[in-house]
């Protein structure tokens, strides 16, 4: 039998659903033996509280820093920047040679291949997280991965066109974070659960994100609203760090949580980073979405809803494909005044549904079969046919 090593190597848990339905499917069914590998226990926690009865079909790893001077760098920097994550890969290359396949669901992991001679015998198959537009998702390193995983024909297309990828390479099997989370909804408790709940879910990028020009003045508008609740939930990086970092556009920002006048508000929500807030409990609970470039807009769209966009960065995103999701709703600048666009984005959503309908058929392919199992009888026969 075949051997494969799902590896979740990242300090927070939000890539984990998109691949780990996969991994229970290939177990259960018997087309590969499977390998968990983790690398932090927040990770495998999180694993063994959502995987189900398949994990006991797999073995569960927890890889850690092998040498002296990885502990060292590691412990050092790892605050800066996502040192240590390079430093697991390096350290545990041979261990990854062993396996048939290594599949991923970031791009970090292609170190293995670029610069520290992962075994050729061990394909490097990626599922990608998330399935929005931003350009970094579409970058030439994508054609490095031997085979990857795609929600739906957007991402098959821009791969080909702009990253340059083989479409042999390329499996359009739908969404399998569908399969574990979109039953999941938040008991809000909102003392006045009739209001709108609108969900504020910025990006970390300092470069692409509307929180450090709009967001602190956005949550004291709606904690002084009566008309609305929010939940503020922004991406799980946001705040991991003192300093928000983007490479890619590069830049750097000083990431600063909300204050206590907003935190105490009735009508406000704040997560910065429980599971509520990546396995779409917020979305599917929200009446309004409100945001900038983050890939969770489209799990909000599964059902068609009122959305609202912030520019913060004056761009240029009419016919740019990195701002597709844009055509979903209004969109507006930190000088607006946030509440009276979050009414008229909830007064006019039918004049966008027909849009967020055609960007949902575009994004995710939906078949009578469930996303995982698609994704999981891809990899199958792509070992076997690699043999």
């Amino acid at each position: 039998m075949r051997q494969v090593c799902f590896l979740f190597n990242h300090d927070e848990l939000h890539q984990i659903a998109h691949s780990l339905p996969v991994a229970m499917i290939l177990a259960t069914t018997r087309r590969a033996e499977v390998t968990l590998a983790v690398t932090t226990p927040a990770a495998e926690a999180y694993i063994r509280a959502i995987a189900g009865p398949g994990l006991e079909a797999c073995q569960l790893v927890r890889l850690d820093l092998e040498r002296t001077s990885s502990r060292l760098i590691g412990g050092a920097l790892d605050g800066l920047v996502p040192l240590r994550k390079i430093l697991l890969l390096r350290d545990n290359v041979t261990w990854f040679g062993q396996f048939d396949a290594l599949i991923v669901p970031e791009k970090t992991s292609l170190v293995l291949r670029k610069h520290l001679h992962l075994s050729p015998v061990t394909a490097l198959i990626h599922t990608r997280h998330g399935a929005g537009d931003r350009a970094i998702g579409f970058d030439a390193s994508s054609a490095l991965f031997d085979l990857i995983l795609v929600a739906g024909p957007k991402i098959a297309r821009r791969l080909e066109r702009e990253a340059g990828v083989n479409p042999t390479k390329l499996r359009v099997v739908g969404y399998p974070k569908f399969d574990a989370c979109a039953g999941n909804r938040a008991d809000l408790a909102f003392p006045q659960p009739g209001l709108p709940a609108v969900l504020y879910n910025p990006h970390p990028s300092p470069r692409l994100s509307s929180w450090f020009a709009a967001g602190p003045a956005l949550l004291e508008a709606f904690a002084a609203s009566s008309r609305h609740n929010l939940i503020f939930a922004p991406h799980t990086m946001l705040f991991k760090r003192r300093w928000a970092v983007s490479i890619d556009p590069p830049a750097v920002r000083r990431a600063v949580p909300p204050g206590p006048a907003v935190v105490a508000a009735a009508n406000v929500r704040i997560d910065l980073g429980s599971t509520a807030s990546i396995d779409m409990s917020y979305t599917n609970a929200a009446s309004l979405y409100v945001g900038d470039v983050s890939s969770q807009v489209y799990e909000f769209l599964l059902t068609p809803r009122p959305c609202l966009f912030i520019d913060a960065h004056r761009t240029r995103w009419q016919a740019n494909p990195n701002y597709a999701h844009w055509q979903a709703g209004p969109v507006i600048t930190p000088d607006d005044d946030f509440v009276a666009a979050a009414d008229r984005a909830l007064d006019t959503h039918e004049s966008f549904r027909a849009v967020q309908e055609e960007l949902l058929r575009d994004t995710f392919s939906v078949t009578d079969q469930p996303a995982s199992a698609r994704a999981a009888d891809a990899i199958a026969q792509y070992i076997e046919d690699r043999r």
